[in-house]
């Protein structure tokens, strides 16, 4: 019983950064109208916090193995409070962004280390597989309730109320969590990657912003930036090389399934979250639905997930390694397809059905990549794992995000058929990620 103590903080704060992270894809449209935001603020409001969560997971996670798991994890929960408080009250559509990387921040140290104390708490086996099922289904709990709760809360100005409340629900969860999650820490703690930390955040953000820019066209602007993104990324993984400890250790990189974890985590960001996070605005803009319809096809892709990823315990045949991951990537994909190929007639139980086919795959993804991630890790480096496996998630987000509003608003000759241009483009996404993981899998096994 003393063991199941810190599953439940552990997955409600989850399930609460999963809840702030959505909160945009039902208030985006009441917000940026509010804040008299532009088309490219639009698009920073719906992808700054995972521009937090990415720069700062893996910075988290090795905070966390060095000063200890619950120390950093409730620093992340205070955070998170603070970044929602401003997002509440915030004058500009600025103000607001920089909030959300804020909360981003604070939700990078809940995500590595509540993932790391799992580890720490639950032994391999069936303990270990109880708890990071249940850890994957309060991520898609989270999702559910995040856009239920934006859409619950469309009273006053239809979208400050909700951030109100976020705050509270953080600090509420502070008490519970120092009373019930046992602290841990490395053995041998790492020195924090000051200067590889910095590099990947700007790396991110230069990204990010190319990606914006292209929404206004081609310009020397997007050039530069693009030009800039590679020039950092270069210098990241100079630096990375020549560092003692790097934010992640080289040896990890060479291990087949902490590859595979990481690898689908990014490729279910980069596609799946970018198509889940304009679903809403699809149905508003050009089918004409209100906002509680708009959330369904969110609400159900979610609402399956959490059934599928608490199931994932109970399959006789443990699924590990390379191979699982390409299947159900390859799941998610058939679900993408059947969102493609929309008309202005078509009603809301074809993006129902998308939905329900890729929240399958994403379920046991959101189960079997939180695993992956630290069964093929030393307990030292649990955060790392962890901080490594969602971040790359959330790096993926960003650059999906962008990426799919961008093909989505610049391609066809309406909103219907630019949805189906950046879906083809997701699903290409998918696929090709699930393609890599099972050839890189294979040989693997082979040598």
């Amino acid at each position: 019983m003393d063991r199941m103590r810190p599953l439940v903080p552990v997955a409600l704060g989850t399930a609460l950064v999963l809840m702030t992270y959505v909160t945009p894809m039902a208030s985006v449209t009441a917000t940026a109208t509010s804040l008299d935001a532009g088309p490219a603020a639009r698009a920073w409001i719906l992808s700054s916090m995972s521009v937090g969560l990415a720069g700062a997971l893996l910075v988290a996670g090795a905070l966390g193995d060095r000063l200890g798991r619950r120390r950093i994890y409730v620093a992340g929960l205070i955070s998170l409070a603070v970044g929602a408080l401003i997002c509440a009250i915030a004058p500009s559509s600025e103000i607001f962004i920089a909030a959300r990387v804020l909360e981003g921040i604070g939700g990078a140290a809940i995500l590595a280390c509540g993932l790391a104390t799992l580890a720490y708490h639950y032994p391999l086996g069936p303990a270990r597989a109880h708890a990071t099922s249940v850890w994957g289904a309060s991520v898609g709990l989270g999702i559910g309730l995040g856009v239920v709760f934006a859409a619950a809360f469309d009273i006053g100005s239809g979208w400050r109320e909700t951030y109100a409340v976020t705050c509270a629900l953080a600090v509420l969860l502070i008490l519970p969590s120092l009373r019930r999650i046992g602290e841990s820490a490395a053995t041998t703690p790492r020195r924090v990657d000051v200067p590889g930390s910095a590099l990947l955040v700007a790396t991110i953000i230069l990204a990010v912003s190319a990606l914006t820019q292209v929404r206004n066209g081609f310009s020397a602007s997007t050039v530069a930036l693009a030009v800039l993104t590679l020039i950092v990324l270069v210098a990241f993984v100079l630096v990375e090389r020549r560092v003692a400890e790097p934010l992640i250790e080289p040896a990890l990189l060479r291990h087949s399934r902490f590859r595979a974890a990481t690898a689908g985590s990014f490729v279910l960001g980069a596609s799946m979250i970018g198509m889940a996070s304009s679903t809403p605005m699809l149905m508003q803009a050009s089918f004409g639905r209100g906002l509680w319809p708009a959330i369904l096809p969110v609400v159900g892709w979610a609402g399956t997930s959490v059934v599928t990823a608490l199931l994932v315990r109970r399959i006789p045949h443990p699924l590990e390694g390379p191979r699982p991951v390409a299947l159900f990537l390859v799941v998610v994909a058939v679900g993408q397809l059947i969102g493609w190929h929309l008309t202005q007639d078509s009603g809301l139980w074809r993006l129902m059905v998308f939905s329900v086919v890729a929240g399958l795959g994403t379920g046991v993804l959101n189960a079997l990549l939180g695993r992956e991630a630290i069964a093929a890790v030393p307990p030292d480096f649990a955060a790392m794992g962890s901080g490594a496996n969602n971040t790359a998630r959330y790096l993926g987000a960003a650059i999906g995000i962008t990426l799919f509003v961008t093909v989505a608003t610049h391609t066809g000759n309406s909103v219907v058929n630019g949805w189906n241009n950046a879906t083809l483009v997701a699903v290409a996404i998918t696929l090709s990620g699930a393609a890599l993981i099972a050839l890189t899998g294979r040989v693997k096994a082979a040598s």
